[in-house]
C-alpha cells in the first residue's frame, strides 16, 4: 500500500526542478514501484515528450499515430497498464500535463491514480521557478511572439464543478496574435478570445497588452462592459487608433447559468444545444483600441445544463483553400462529430482537423476554446 503522506512530504520538499526524481526515490524507497517517468505532453497536443535530466540523450517521443499505452492513458485520462508498466495521468484541474509510467513491484493499486494528481499539482506550483518542464514540452523551439503568447495564457485547460474549458493555438510553435484568456472566481467565470492585429512580435505585444488591461480592470472588480472599456483605453492611448485587437469577452455567472458577453470583432460562437448547433450573434461593437473613448455594452443569454460553447478566431473559421472556407461547412460538421469528446480533445481535433484542410501549416495564426456546461450541478473536480 503506497504511504501518499510520505510521497506528498517528498515532493513539497523537493527542488521545484527535480519533482520527478523525488518521486521516484521515495517510490522505490517504499518498495511501491521502480521505473518511474513522466511525459509531458508537447505544445501542439501531439506528441508525449520523455523528461529526462542534463546531458542525458532524450528518448524518442510518442506521436498521435501510435495507439500505445501512453496515449490511451493520456486520452481516457485514466490509469491503463500494459505488460509490467502502468501509466497513469497527470492532471488537476483539468489541465493535462502529461502521463506517468512506472513498474509496480507489489502489484496494482488503486492509490495510483492519487499519484498522478499529486504530481501535477506539484508541477503546477513548480512551473513558474523551474524551466525545466516548459522545455520538457517543446518538441522544437517557440518564435519569439508564441513565447509571449504561451508564457501569458492561463493554462490550456481548466474545469469546475459547473464546468470544463479548455483552448489552444495554432500553429503551436508560432502563433501571433492570436489569444484568449480566462479567470474562475467562486461565482464568475470569465473568458475572452483575442485577435491583435498585424504580425509577429508587434502583434503579440498588442494581444498581451490588451489582456493585461482587461485582467487589471476584471481584478478591480469591474464588469465586463467597463473591462472592454478600459482595455480600449489602454490601447489608444499607446498606440493612438493605428492598432486595434478584436475582442469576445464573456462571463457566465456560475450560480445561474447567464452568459454575459462583449463582442466587438473576429471570434465565432457555435452553441451545440442537443441536436441543435447555433451561431450566436451578440451586436458586433467597434474593435478596442481603434476609436478614442468607445462605448460597450454586453448581451446577455442563458445557458442550459448540457450546452457547448465553441468559440474561433478568424484563423479558423476563415481559413481558406481553394475558394472553400473552412467555417461554411467543416467548422460545423467537426463541432457535431466531436460532441462526446471533452474539451481539451474538441480543440486538439479542430485544430487538427484545420491543418488537414489547408494541407500544412496555417497562413494565419488561430485560437480554439470549448466550454461545456454542466450546470449547479456538476461532477466533481480533482
Amino acid at each position: 500500500m503506497l504511504d501518499i503522506e510520505r510521497l506528498q512530504a517528498a515532493l513539497a520538499s523537493a527542488p521545484a526542478a527535480g519533482l520527478v526524481e523525488a518521486l521516484a526515490g521515495e517510490l522505490v524507497a517504499q518498495g511501491a514501484a521502480t521505473g518511474v517517468r513522466l511525459l509531458l505532453v508537447d505544445y501542439r497536443l501531439t506528441t508525449l515528450l520523455p523528461l529526462d535530466g542534463p546531458g542525458t540523450d532524450r528518448p524518442a517521443a510518442t506521436d498521435r499515430q501510435s495507439d500505445g499505452a501512453a496515449w490511451r492513458c493520456f486520452d481516457g485520462q485514466a490509469a491503463v497498464s500494459d505488460r509490467d508498466t502502468v501509466w497513469v495521468p497527470v492532471t488537476a484541474r483539468g489541465e493535462r500535463f502529461g502521463v506517468l509510467s512506472l513498474t509496480p513491484t507489489a502489484g496494482w493499486d488503486e492509490r495510483l491514480l492519487d499519484l498522478g494528481r499529486l504530481l501535477a499539482h506539484e508541477l503546477a506550483a513548480a512551473r513558474p521557478t523551474t524551466d525545466r518542464y516548459v522545455i520538457g514540452s517543446r518538441s522544437r523551439r517557440l518564435t519569439l511572439a508564441a513565447e509571449m503568447q504561451w508564457e501569458m495564457l492561463p493554462g490550456r485547460a481548466c474545469s469546475g464543478p459547473q464546468f470544463a474549458l479548455a483552448g489552444q493555438l495554432e500553429p503551436a510553435y508560432a502563433v501571433k496574435g492570436d489569444t484568449f484568456d480566462w479567470a474562475a472566481g467562486t461565482d464568475r467565470l470569465t473568458l475572452s478570445v483575442l485577435d491583435g492585429m498585424g504580425e509577429g512580435v508587434d502583434a503579440a505585444s498588442l494581444s498581451l497588452l490588451a489582456t493585461s488591461a482587461l485582467r487589471n480592470a476584471r481584478r478591480a472588480g469591474l464588469g465586463i462592459a467597463d473591462q472592454a472599456m478600459m482595455a480600449d483605453s489602454a490601447l489608444y492611448a499607446q498606440y493612438g487608433g493605428a492598432r486595434h485587437v478584436s475582442l469576445l469577452l464573456a462571463e457566465i455567472d456560475l450560480r445561474t447559468g447567464q452568459l454575459s458577453m462583449v463582442d466587438t470583432g473576429s471570434p465565432l460562437l457555435l452553441l451545440s444545444r442537443g441536436d441543435d448547433l447555433i451561431i450566436l450573434e451578440p451586436d458586433r461593437l467597434e474593435p478596442i483600441g481603434m476609436f478614442d473613448g468607445s462605448r460597450y455594452a454586453a448581451q446577455a443569454y442563458q445557458l442550459h445544463p448540457g450546452d457547448r460553447l465553441v468559440i474561433v478566431s478568424d484563423g479558423v473559421h476563415l481559413a481558406e483553400l481553394a475558394g472553400r472556407r473552412y467555417g461554411d461547412a467543416d467548422l460545423r460538421r467537426l463541432v457535431r462529430r466531436s460532441r462526446p469528446m471533452a474539451p481539451l480533445d474538441v480543440v486538439r481535433t479542430l485544430v487538427g482537423d484545420l491543418r488537414v484542410f489547408v494541407s500544412g501549416e496555417l497562413d494565419d495564426d488561430a485560437a480554439a476554446v470549448c466550454l461545456d456546461w454542466f450546470g449547479t450541478a456538476g461532477p466533481d473536480v480533482q
